[in-house]
């Protein structure tokens, strides 16, 4: 079948008449090839503009100029005044002799500081360091300062940790998981409350609460987060179908106007008529938290658009796995990256989900006809993940390629989302379980995948929600021993870790070194918000009944119950 991508032009926006008032022109914001048409943002004019529209020209001095280790930095930094007003500043200063440009910054903005690390006390167990750390990790900002990058949210809620300052999307699922855990369902509700409020505000969760972020969502985990409060209870299920129903039409935005074979935004429509997902940016200019790092792999590769690159990198940023081969041609090269043309499981999955929730809201509601058409919608996409989305020849899910026009041969953690919310048949499951004992299964859990290609979401590194979606996807369908093998391995690697240096990171290298991971384009960063609720939710699975288990089992249990 032939896939057409479509894309879009958009007309320049407020943006560059704001800087013009101050004489500056719209083409220093990014390299002087592009025209400014094909750098304009796509963007509502209710969104706030991202530090990189904001600043222009002293944007993109800093960065380049590297004047700190991280490009998060300043893209976190608050202004102390109207940016025009630093603008015409640095209109007037910057070629004067002796200027510094660091001074410069340092003057104008307050830049972010790394909160004081905490210490646990002194013979501490896993279980207790967790409960200890939600309160450093938990954030209050209902108010955001004057043209920070900072968007507000109503209640409080707990970020991952580390160089990860404010709330990502899909990360809080997991850490809500271990909230719960812990007994925290008030900080569930806020943060749901939180999500849903993003969506009535901006029409989608974006990948975390910053105006640079906007443009792209994450894997859509509010339906679960969802279920996760309700715990059954249909009244629960029933208030947030407005938000729920929101979200859904933000992935499905466009899905009515496409022919067979084509593309746009977030929707494929197959050669068949059935209609499936992928990743996708708004955008497709640097992303400016890693600006330098985007000018770069486009420059890398100059025969290809660097807006489609910039594209692609933005759409794995959205898809969590930012980077991986997943998204690639060329395993060690990321310029080959090409998130935009790949049809993804994990995505597929979760709007099955979300779809299947949406009918239960629906009902919950007294709308039988909104039900039976969530279902009727739910099963579609069922049919057709098993037939996109199945190597037959290797016996595992995969993702599919619009490019090839063929279901991809590598098998990721990723196969493991058709199992976690029940869309799997059960011989299909069946075969996964073997795939993750004969390929996937590491001394330390779960690899993400089976190259080694030095981004970080590939071997051999193992992150906490992909062991947990694989953890309770098996056990949906009956295969408990080897999900408490998945979970004990991770859980005793996560201990190791905690043992030796007192803290819980973002990523775990699961070959058998019993440290943390590495790769990507910043160092590992420790906290961490997802590590923490899987980490409580596999010592609860593990420990069964033993109320004093608060570190890693020695072993398996003779028998470990099933455990949701």
């Amino acid at each position: 079948m032939t896939v057409t991508i479509t894309k879009k032009r958009p007309a320049i926006i407020a943006t560059a008449l704001r800087l013009a008032l101050v004489g500056l022109v719209i083409s220093p914001l990014y390299p002087a090839a592009y025209a400014a048409d094909e750098i304009a943002i796509t963007q509502p004019q209710a969104w706030p503009q991202s530090p990189d529209e904001l600043f222009g020209p002293l944007f993109t001095a800093v960065q380049s100029a590297q004047l700190f280790p991280d490009q998060k930095t300043f893209v976190d930094a608050v202004p102390r005044s109207d940016p025009l007003m630093i603008l015409a500043d640095y209109r007037m200063q910057r070629n004067q002799s002796g200027f510094d440009l660091k001074h410069f910054v340092e003057v104008n903005f307050t830049l972010p500081k790394e909160g004081a690390k905490y210490v646990p006390p002194k013979g501490e167990t896993l279980r207790k360091h967790i409960d200890n750390l939600w309160p450093v990790l938990t954030r209050a900002t209902p108010q955001a300062e004057a043209w920070s990058s900072l968007l507000p949210l109503p209640n409080p809620y707990v970020v991952p940790g580390g160089r990860f300052r404010e709330v990502y999307y899909w990360d809080s699922y997991f850490t809500m998981l271990g909230l719960a855990e812990s007994g925290h369902m008030d900080s569930v509700r806020n943060m749901v409350n939180n999500f849903a409020s993003e969506i009535d505000q901006w029409g989608h969760i974006p990948n975390g609460n910053r105006s640079y972020y906007l443009s792209r969502s994450q894997p859509p985990f509010f339906a679960l987060m969802v279920e996760l409060l309700a715990q059954g209870d249909e009244k629960t299920l029933g208030h947030y179908r407005p938000q729920l129903e929101k979200e859904y039409q933000y992935w499905m935005a466009g899905s009515d106007n496409l022919k067979p074979g084509e593309a746009g935004a977030r929707v494929v429509k197959m050669q068949d008529g059935a209609i499936l997902n992928r990743y996708w940016d708004d955008k497709n200019t640097p992303r400016p938290e890693s600006w330098l790092q985007d000018i770069n792999t486009a420059k890398s590769d100059p025969a290809r658009p660097a807006t489609d690159i910039y594209r692609d990198l933005r759409s794995a940023a959205a898809s969590g796995w930012d980077f991986s081969s997943r998204w690639m041609d060329d395993a060690k090269k990321l310029n080959t990256i090409r998130t935009t043309t790949i049809v993804p499981v994990d995505l597929n999955a979760l709007l099955f989900q979300l779809e299947k929730t949406l009918s239960a809201a629906s009902k919950a509601t007294g709308d039988t006809a909104a039900a039976r058409h969530y279902d009727e919608l739910a099963s579609a996409r069922q049919h057709a993940m098993e037939k996109y989305l199945w190597n037959d020849s290797k016996g595992w899910y995969a993702d599919y390629d619009l490019k090839k026009h063929q279901v991809r041969a590598q098998l990721t953690a990723a196969a493991l989302f058709p199992l976690y919310v029940k869309a799997a048949s059960s011989d299909r499951a069946a075969k996964m379980g073997q795939a993750v004992k004969n390929h996937l299964l590491q001394p330390g859990g779960l690899a993400t995948t089976l190259v080694h290609s030095g981004q970080q979401w590939d071997a051999p590194n193992g992150w906490a929600p992909l062991q947990w979606v694989a953890v309770q996807g098996l056990v949906n369908y009956q295969q408990q021993p080897l999900a408490s093998e998945v979970a004990l391995r991770f859980l005793t690697n996560v201990q190791h870790t905690f043992n030796q240096q007192q803290k819980l990171v973002e990523k775990y290298d699961v070959s058998g070194t019993g440290t943390g991971g590495g790769g990507g384009e910043y160092p590992l960063q420790d906290g961490f918000g997802w590590s923490n609720g899987v980490a409580l939710k596999m010592l609860d699975m593990l420990c069964g009944s033993d109320k004093t288990c608060d570190n890693a089992p020695a072993s398996l249990p003779a028998a470990t119950p099933a455990h949701k």
